[in-house]
């Protein structure tokens, strides 16, 4: 019998197969289509999520590359994305800027980066692309991947309580859903104690539609990590 790729998968990783295909799909439009919302709202959040980062920085789902401009003088970045299409855009982009950064195709799902190993770890709307079923098991990953001494921020959107302005939202949502592969609602915060990661600040950036999350790995989560960091603190 011979054996089906697409039966053997596991459902994480159809998601994955999916979410590629969608990005190699919009890649060449991507930024185009985006460049309203990026002038209007992202420039600045993307400044604001990098402010003060240092050290070995990771840029979790770095797309095209949008965030360059704004990586942190000095610091170390790594880049990963699971769409070579959108890599290959990134790439171009940091040979434009000339900006240093290392980018690698892989799922914040399962990276092969070793326990502990960055200061900061940057998601920006990467969570709105994520299915309910891989909010946990990806801010797990993020955890695992952080120095304890590190902070994770993830930018992401959520529904305002305005029923009017949840309603023209709404209206969004197919288009959204279609090009991007993403929703406002995925509601990330509520996954992130259950991940061993503890929530230290949660607070709305852009009018009551996008919210920035800072999270820290847990020290009861820890115990192996600890010497590590530890040791890189020492080492700095």
């Amino acid at each position: 019998m011979k054996n089906n790729l697409q039966d053997t998968m596991t459902d994480s990783g159809r998601r994955i197969l999916s979410k590629r295909r969608t990005y190699k799909r919009v890649a060449w439009l991507y930024d185009l289509l985006d460049l309203p919302f990026e002038y209007g709202r992202y420039r600045a959040l993307r400044r604001l999520i990098f402010r003060d980062a240092h050290g070995r920085v990771l840029d979790a789902g770095v797309g095209t590359g949008r965030n360059m401009p704004f990586y942190p003088p000095g610091a170390r970045v790594t880049g990963i994305d699971l769409s070579e299409a959108m890599l290959a855009r990134a790439e171009r982009r940091s040979a434009r800027l000339g900006v240093l950064v290392e980018l690698r195709a892989g799922s914040v799902l399962h990276t092969e980066f070793a326990d502990c190993t960055f200061d900061v770890i940057v998601a920006t709307f990467l969570f709105c692309v994520l299915d309910d079923a891989d909010q946990k098991p990806a801010l797990e990953e993020l955890a695992r991947i952080c120095k304890l001494t590190g902070e994770i921020r993830i930018l992401e959107y959520v529904y305002p309580r305005n029923r009017f302005k949840r309603a023209i939202m709404r209206l969004w949502v197919p288009w959204v859903r279609w090009f991007y592969g993403a929703a406002f609602d995925r509601d990330t915060e509520r996954y992130v104690s259950a991940a061993g990661l503890k929530l230290v600040e949660s607070r709305l950036v852009y009018k009551d539609i996008i919210k920035l999350l800072t999270a820290r790995p847990s020290p009861l989560g820890s115990r192996e990590c600890t010497s590590k960091a530890a040791l890189s603190e020492r080492t700095r």
